[in-house]
């Protein structure tokens, strides 16, 4: 709750105080105006039933008891539709304000963290959770606590106007119910989160098969994967008849306990009349009040099971958001020096890595890389270069040793300093399903047309944007997958390019193209290589024979460093890699 009352305050809503302080106020004035409208009704009964004469003065007082009651009906009916159109304002807000925030958050935590996650269950756990702000603001504030504080009112007004018994009837009454209600639905809770688990499990599953769609059609395996989505809804089919069952048995309870009370309530008022003590009219006014006050009641029972379910959706959202970010920047961060136009300048000081999931890691990696050079990482698949990579990004930070780039350690620069002096070009390109002008301009938002036309041709990509109808406006689809790999990478690079970052990381970037055209890239990149250090991973040796610094990783060790010629002399093991390479070629 107190996550709650601080997200709010959080919010910022428009004229938060003072919307809130109306909307309990209107809160207030329905519940009064509810529980004593009936007290006028009955009181117009007794008036018209004191004698039969004179007729105009009974009339006239009837009517106007009666217009009372229907004037102070009115008003406990209409104050929650005003209550809600002063409120609104401040709950949507503290539902986008909980959305953005979770979603921060979760942008923020490391590449492990999101390999381990299903993105369907991730967004559906934010969107559950922000949904619950909303829900438990109007609850809590205008349910729960109103309801409690209408049944004190309706107390009242049966000790002051009639019999103090009645009032313990019906406060009884509802201690029984809220008894019941409470036992019954945390009893509930269990079925809820197993609906919430199977929930997200199907969401998640399908998902992944429609990020997956192409795998999945290649490999013919639609059949397979309706199967496994069919079994994750049958789970959840079960889970939430399990929940619907439990919910018909909590509605026959709290029914018989509000029946009973109900009867004990007239009986009593009916004795009450028989004795003398109250007129017919006393009767009708306390059956109206316990009715009164049993609407809110009825939503009680409904709220309570919501609430707690909705506490179960933020909880999950709050465990999100407390998950701890692996990567923060330090309090005392500070942004790398200014370029110089000369390119960064990179040194591994001894780094040690361990991943988790492996049991081979990065051990003394240790190298410099000189401003406007060109430094290739090679080695067999798992030997450590994209994980090299990785911290040179700050994506990880190494676990001894440190990185520096231009004598700072990244552990000391603020994170957006290092990702705008470095862009990186991966093996697998991920485009957003969106323009290719938006994808281009991604990592330069603010470039104009002619830069992106600009770096579109440095990558090659130009005449393929002229070939299409909707040249920079052809949207790329889901993950960028109406493009070939080639197209991607050519994308990928453009994007990095158009960037204009002091630091350049190639991960097998040419590696989905056609020979020609990498071979135009490659003399591209020699290009504007100049004034811009570059860090290249590859398997094609041919691609980084001028380097101006290799190194040969093996099982996270640096086993070999020098120029191509070097290495080739030295009959080492990227000496054995070049003749393999060769003769196949």
């Amino acid at each position: 709750m107190a996550d709650l009352v601080r997200l709010v305050g959080r919010s910022r809503a428009s004229g938060l105080r003072t919307r809130l302080a109306l909307a309990l106020g209107l809160v207030l004035i329905g519940k009064w105006t509810g529980v004593y409208a009936p007290v006028l009704i009955g009181q117009a009964i007794d008036h018209l039933a004191k004698g039969r004469s004179p007729a105009e003065g009974l009339g006239i007082g009837f009517i106007g008891f009666a217009l009372g009651w229907v004037l102070l009906r009115f008003i406990s009916t209409a104050a929650p539709y005003a209550r809600d159109a002063i409120f609104t304002s401040v709950s949507q807000t503290a539902l986008a304000r909980s959305a953005v925030e979770a979603f921060g958050h979760s942008l923020s935590l490391s590449l492990d963290f999101h390999q381990t996650k299903q993105t369907g269950s991730l967004a559906r756990v934010i969107d559950r959770g922000a949904r619950s702000t909303d829900f438990l603001l109007r609850s809590v504030v205008f349910s729960l606590g109103p309801s409690v504080l209408e049944l004190l009112m309706a107390a009242y007004v049966l000790t002051s106007h009639y019999a103090g018994r009645l009032a313990l009837v019906a406060i009884v009454t509802i201690v029984i119910y809220t008894a019941f209600t409470f036992r019954i639905s945390n009893w509930r809770i269990g079925h809820r989160r197993a609906l919430n688990e199977a929930d997200s499990e199907a969401a998640g599953l399908a998902v992944d098969a429609f990020i997956n769609f192409e795998t999945v059609k290649t490999f013919g395996a639609e059949e397979r994967t309706v199967g496994r989505y069919g079994e994750a809804m049958m789970a959840y089919a079960q889970a939430s008849t399990k929940a619907n069952n439990s919910l018909q048995l909590l509605n026959a309870v709290q029914s018989v306990v509000l029946s009973l009370g109900l009867m004990a309530m007239t009986l009593m008022a009916g004795v009450e009349v028989m004795a003398g003590r109250m007129q017919i009219g006393g009767v009708m006014a306390c059956i109206m009040i316990l009715q009164t006050v049993y609407g809110p009641l009825a939503v009680l029972g409904m709220n309570y099971r919501e609430i707690r379910q909705a506490f179960i959706d933020m909880e999950q959202m709050l465990n999100l958001t407390a998950v701890k970010p692996d990567i923060l920047d330090a309090p005392n961060a500070v942004d790398l020096p200014p370029a110089t136009g000369q390119g960064a300048e990179f040194a591994f000081e001894h780094v040690h890595f361990q991943h988790g999931a492996r049991s081979l890691g990065l051990s003394d990696i240790d190298f410099r890389v000189a401003p406007g050079t060109t430094t290739a990482l090679v080695g067999p698949s798992g030997s450590g270069k994209t994980t090299i990579a990785r911290l040179a990004l700050r994506l990880l930070d190494p676990q001894g040793g440190r990185v520096m780039l231009d004598g700072v350690d990244l552990r000391q620069a603020r994170q957006a300093s290092v990702r705008q002096a470095i862009a990186l070009v991966p093996q697998d390109v991920a485009l957003f399903n969106d323009t290719l002008k938006a994808n281009i301009a991604f990592g330069q938002p603010d470039a104009n047309e002619a830069e992106i036309w600009e770096a579109a041709r440095a990558a090659e990509l130009a005449p393929f944007i002229e070939s299409l109808p909707d040249k920079l406006e052809t949207r790329v689809g889901e993950r960028g997958l109406k493009l070939s790999g080639g197209e991607r990478q050519r994308v990928g690079l453009a994007r990095a390019l158009l960037a204009r970052p002091r630091a350049l990381i190639l991960d097998e970037a040419t590696s989905a193209l056609d020979g020609r055209t990498e071979a135009a890239i490659q003399a591209t990149l020699r290009k504007v290589r100049a004034g811009r250090t570059t860090l290249v991973i590859a398997h094609r040796l041919s691609t980084i024979a001028d380097a101006d610094q290799i190194l040969v990783i093996r099982r996270g060790r640096i086993v070999e460093r020098g120029r191509h010629e070097d290495l080739i002399a030295q009959g080492g093991e990227y000496a054995a890699l070049w003749r393999r390479q060769t003769r196949e070629s």
